[in-house]
């Protein structure tokens, strides 16, 4: 097994974040914040009905663009291992996502896929051999129902095959997210290379999918290339070197609850850009989802007391 470059950071369940990785975590959190951009961006600029298009052009080029810039390509078992982090992170996710905006009310969408704490923290256990944490659990959960009571209006209807695309695509990138933090990177491999490799590996599968459920590209005016170009540095290249960066060296559940931000994100710019109004009800659910993602960077009561009492002289 190829070790890591840097010392790898427990993702235990009842792990916090170190004081000292506080700013490790404010950059990682920008990632989903930057993602949550996505659906202003996509309804304000871009051609409506190219939702694959849009997600290829967000990773495909960001990844060559890693590429050539670290003139870095995996050797041995990182082909394999790049091929199906960028499947699952990319490749497989982005289409189910697609699937499920189309078929959900965009809320319903959103709060399936703020379901990916709560796998995370369940895939740890089997995965990366760690305790089930109930601490974890109960504020996954705390923050999909926030994010529910944020997002899902009061006429939202449920589609079968919309609800199992929108918890497979969580599923995906949960599983992805995990085993990023198991394998690491390789010691020769900059953040942004394996970021590169991911993305290269999602985007390619990507290319296919796009063209046969969607056809040939659509009509970029100025306002659509100005939305690509920020879907794709923003979005793609800066936002997942940050993302892959932050789950090799954060507790991982810790790492996954912070996805919770892009649907808040999303219902702020809804509010400042389009007019969609916050009421008191999504006011509550904003509040629990936040309180939801701090506790994600603590300690479990439990074991902050056990480090406490570690502490004491003559204990």
């Amino acid at each position: 097994m190829t070790s890591p470059a840097i010392p790898r950071v427990s993702g235990g369940a009842s792990s916090g974040v170190p004081r000292g990785n506080l700013p490790r975590t404010f950059l990682t959190a920008l990632s989903p914040a930057v993602w949550g951009t996505t659906y202003v961006v996509t309804t304000e600029l871009l051609p409506q009905g190219h939702p694959l298009f849009a997600g290829l052009l967000r990773a495909l080029p960001a990844g060559l663009i890693a590429m050539a810039l670290t003139r870095a390509l995996p050797r041995g078992a990182w082909w394999g291992k790049a091929a199906v982090l960028g499947v699952l992170n990319i490749g497989l996710c982005f289409p189910l996502l697609f699937i499920a905006a189309e078929r959900l009310p965009g809320g319903v969408a959103a709060t399936l896929a703020a379901a990916q704490p709560l796998i995370v923290a369940v895939l740890v256990v089997a995965v990366l051999r760690e305790a089930l944490s109930v601490w974890r659990l109960a504020w996954g959960a705390a923050g999909v129902v926030g994010v529910g009571l944020v997002v899902i209006g009061p006429k939202a209807a449920l589609d079968t095959v919309g609800v199992v695309a929108g918890l497979a695509s969580a599923a995906s990138m949960a599983l992805g997210v995990t085993l990023t933090k198991r394998w690491g990177r390789p010691a020769e491999a900059s953040p942004t290379a394996v970021a590169g490799w991911q993305l290269t590996a999602g985007g390619l599968l990507l290319v296919p999918v796009t063209f046969l459920v969607e056809g040939p590209p659509p009509a970029i005016d100025l306002s659509a290339a100005l939305g690509y170009l920020w879907l794709g540095l923003m979005g793609g290249l800066i936002a997942y070197v940050l993302w892959f960066r932050g789950i090799t060296t954060l507790p991982v559940t810790s790492v996954a609850v912070l996805v919770l931000l892009s649907p808040l994100v999303a219902a702020v710019l809804g509010a400042v850009l389009l007019g969609q109004m916050l009421g008191p009800v999504q006011l509550v659910g904003f509040g629990l989802s936040l309180a939801a993602i701090v506790a994600g960077q603590l300690p479990a009561p439990g074991r902050l007391a056990r480090r406490q009492r570690a502490r004491k002289p003559g204990t």
